[in-house]
């Protein structure tokens, strides 16, 4: 029965991975709450989304982050809670610790990652700062003992597939496509609702309890040339293919400003270093999604090209 399952609350589920998790929780027949801020809910570009959320069945909780007394009354209504705050409050996290803390009854919490494995990573600054704070906020949540899963889902695909992964382009390639170094080292692309409906398996699973749910489905492992190559085959076109060296990259990161020069630390750190291919994934620290999972039917990214021909 549905009123068996954990209840979740999600904190940013207006935002834009909040929205794939707040669906994928009602989807799976989970009692869900969005945390809604007086803002957004007056906020006209936001009645779409919180329309669509009451169809689903989602409950809209009135509360704040920096509201802690509406923080912890919410708190004590659900059992998990999974944050998808933006990067800017990534920090700000301390005060869902406080929360969960006076609450007491929170079984398990998902902090906003949602991207590489923070405590591996190779990321050049700026992005190294940014990857800095989640690190932090992930040792602020084990010193108190807070039950907790991080999710490392890799590349968004509807954010890195639209442009075919190139880093200073939001399009897809018309003749030339630019590629980070050798174009061999592999990346990974998760659909956004595969994302939401991973993460909320996890969610009462005590094998991902105290651990990081890793999102590496096979189909969706890509390098960069083999990217190329199968939108070639589904076009029918050759690109040229413009290939830019590791010193040429970290010049131009350094010359950027924001956010151009962490979104190209951030294609450094995978395209160059190996962020998503080097992974081994220990049993003691974490455990794979498609692999616990395999009853997910997971989007590929053949699939998902497709849709732009």
């Amino acid at each position: 029965m549905a009123s068996e399952k954990n209840r979740i609350l999600i904190i940013g589920g207006t935002g834009y991975i909040g929205k794939f998790m707040v669906k994928a929780s009602a989807r799976a027949g989970h009692p869900t709450f969005s945390l809604i801020r007086e803002s957004t809910a007056a906020d006209p570009a936001k009645a779409k989304i919180l329309e669509e959320f009451k169809d689903a069945g989602v409950t809209l909780v009135h509360g704040d982050l920096y509201d802690h007394e509406s923080l912890v009354k919410n708190l004590k209504k659900v059992d998990v809670v999974i944050s998808t705050v933006g990067q800017g409050q990534i920090a700000d996290q301390t005060k869902i610790i406080a929360a969960i803390k006076e609450a007491g009854n929170i079984k398990r919490f998902f902090p906003s990652e949602f991207g590489n494995d923070v405590d591996r990573t190779t990321a050049l600054e700026p992005s190294k700062l940014a990857l800095g704070t989640k690190i932090q906020f992930r040792r602020a949540i084990e010193a108190e003992n807070i039950p907790y899963t991080y999710v490392s889902s890799y590349f968004f695909a509807g954010y890195y597939l639209p442009s075919l992964a190139q880093a200073t382009t939001q399009s897809l390639p018309t003749d030339k496509v630019f590629i980070l170094g050798d174009g061999n080292v592999k990346a990974i692309f998760n659909d956004e609702n595969d994302i939401g409906a991973y993460t909320i398996k996890a969610v009462d699973d005590p094998r991902t309890l105290n651990k990081t749910l890793y999102l590496r489905p096979p189909a969706n492992i890509y390098s960069h040339n083999e990217l190329v190559s199968l939108w070639e085959k589904k076009t029918g076109k050759k690109f040229e293919k413009v290939y830019i060296s590791e010193e040429d990259i970290v010049k131009q990161i350094k010359e950027a400003s924001l956010p151009t020069n962490v979104i190209l630390s951030i294609h450094h750190a995978v395209f160059l270093k190996g962020d998503h291919e080097n992974l081994v994934i220990d049993p003691s620290f974490g455990v794979e999604a498609s692999q616990i999972y395999p009853e997910v039917k997971y989007r590929t990214v053949d699939d998902y090209l497709s849709r732009f021909l």
